[in-house]
């Protein structure tokens, strides 16, 4: 094999060890700041049946919305932008777009507007930006990125009409894009269904998949773990785990297998079940929020297990990853993971 292509990119794994009941914990700021989750995954080691609060936590998740050749000015419209982008709880990204070779944007319940071009889109546009931190020799992409709540970006000021005329009239971009909102009033599912009315779209629910692990092996963790006085299982090697489990891959190296020599890191202890569940879609960071907080009410009550873990991925091709950092490429998608 080619040695270019043994080569991994590059990865970076943050730990970050805090208590929920401490007022400087942080939790919360991680999940909000992760605005595009493709994935939630739980794993709840020696749990047979997925506990009731937990399960009704899944069932409340979003619907999403994917629609078809929408204008990105659309976005921008006085109606729109008034009634739903500027109150919050409302995403939007651009769906199938490769973030390497092709035009990404993505609208986050902040109101930042970003938008990842290529160099001739960037140059036809006209708009203000900077160049990618993901170029190399030559500047090949850039990255505008518009606070829609800015007073200078209020409909009616020149600058909020040069951006339109823009995106309206001197390149009128059009893409499939998902929506996603959260717990937004009936004013608001007006506004956004007069939208979607204009366009071909279809509402989707996001899909929800169980199931039961039987005596597996599982890394030791202690409490003292999350305490930060030991570390019994390397963050990397458990990660690698906790992935292989979650796409059901046999750990035990068994002679007769030939797809997978994985083995379950030491010091490891078997477990008899555990339930492994997960779902899959356009998940806002607030159904995040509310899910991890069912979660924490499963330790009210004496457990045999010490710990759980909820993973979340992103969307590999979303611009940004952690809140408006920009997102790269050849490295995966983002993921969180909080356990304890």
């Amino acid at each position: 094999m080619s040695p270019e292509l043994e080569k991994c990119p590059r990865n970076l794994l943050v730990c970050e060890k805090s208590n929920f009941l401490n007022e400087k914990s942080r939790h919360d700021i991680h999940v909000s700041k992760h605005s595009f989750n493709y994935k939630t995954s739980v794993l709840i080691p020696e749990c047979g049946i997925l506990p009731a609060n937990i399960s009704s936590a899944f069932s409340s998740f979003s619907p999403y919305y994917l629609v078809r050749d929408l204008p990105v000015y659309e976005l921008l419209e006085e109606t729109f932008l008034e009634s739903l982008v500027k109150k919050g709880h409302f995403y939007a990204l651009s769906y199938n777009t490769k973030i390497d070779e092709d035009n990404s944007i993505a609208l986050l319940s902040s109101g930042q507007f970003i938008l990842s071009l290529n160099k001739d889109t960037y140059e036809q546009l006209g708009l203000e930006g900077r160049p990618s931190q993901y170029n190399h020799r030559k500047a090949l992409r850039f990255v505008v990125t518009l606070d829609l709540t800015d007073k200078s970006l209020a409909p009616g000021t020149k600058r909020y009409q040069r951006v339109l005329s823009s995106l309206k009239d001197r390149l009128p971009l059009k893409y499939d894009f998902l929506f996603t909102k959260y717990n937004t009033g009936s004013d608001e599912d007006e506004v956004l269904h007069a939208l979607l009315s204009r366009y071909t779209y279809k509402e989707h629910k996001p899909v929800f998949s169980q199931h039961i692990l039987k005596n597996i092996q599982c890394p030791t963790l202690y409490p003292s773990d999350i305490q930060g006085k030991t570390l019994s299982c390397d963050p990397h090697r458990f990660l690698e785990w906790l992935g292989a489990v979650n796409l059901d891959i046999n750990c035990e190296n068994a002679a007769d297998s030939f797809l997978s020599t994985y083995v379950c890191p030491e010091p490891q202890s078997s477990i008899s079940q555990a339930v492994v569940c997960s779902v899959t879609g356009f998940i806002s960071p607030e159904n995040v929020f509310v899910l991890l907080q069912e979660l924490r009410k499963y330790f009210d009550e004496p457990k045999f297990t010490p710990w759980l873990s909820l993973t979340v991925h992103g969307f590999m091709d979303s611009p940004v990853s952690w809140g408006t950092s920009e997102h790269g490429f050849l490295k995966g998608c983002s993921r969180g993971v909080l356990w304890g």
